[in-house]
């Protein structure tokens, strides 16, 4: 099985290429081709073309892979590019190996608790956003309801005053 150091989500910078010394997050890797690709670097030009009458055809400016032997992770805590040693730690009576900064022994594990706070936090977003559609929507069928009351109120005043202006002519010939 092929395996990285490298993971999505780390903040890596390009040691060698055309890129060399830009850096940016992981948006993905594949292990098998040893490739990772990073946001805003490699960027290339994608040409789209139109498969139907609606829709159009476009240049896409697109991030694409590159070899992962010319990046290297930044530590989040010494902020030096650095190589990944592994640290056995017990968790829960598990031993756990974790990715550790050579440079200062810091964990690069830390993406771990921070996407699990920003899940939890999207998770209570969404539920607080479904309370306030479910009242949109009630607002909506209530403003509906009573839109349709004064449309069908003022075709009857609009057919009354056709009627009365009918019968005056009447009287009249």
């Amino acid at each position: 099985m092929a395996s990285l150091n490298i993971r999505k989500g780390d903040y890596v910078q390009v040691i060698s290429g055309e890129e060399k010394g830009k850096s940016g997050a992981v948006l993905s890797t594949d292990p098998v081709k040893r490739t990772v690709t990073i946001d805003g670097i490699n960027i290339v030009k994608k040409h789209k073309k139109a498969r139907s009458a609606q829709e159009q055809s476009a240049i896409i400016n697109k991030a694409a892979a590159m070899d992962a032997s010319n990046v290297m992770i930044v530590c989040p805590e010494c902020g030096k590019t650095t190589r990944v040693a592994h640290k056995f730690e017990d968790k829960d009576g598990k031993q756990i190996k974790i990715r550790v900064c050579k440079k200062c022994g810091a964990s690069l594990e830390v993406k771990k608790a921070v996407s699990k706070a920003k899940s939890a936090a999207k998770k209570a977003t969404k539920a607080s956003s479904s309370t306030k559609e479910a009242s949109t929507t009630t607002a909506k069928k209530t403003t509906r309801a009573s839109s349709s009351t004064k449309t069908s109120t003022t075709t009857k005043t609009a057919v009354r005053k056709k009627s009365v202006a009918k019968e005056p002519a009447k009287e009249e010939a």
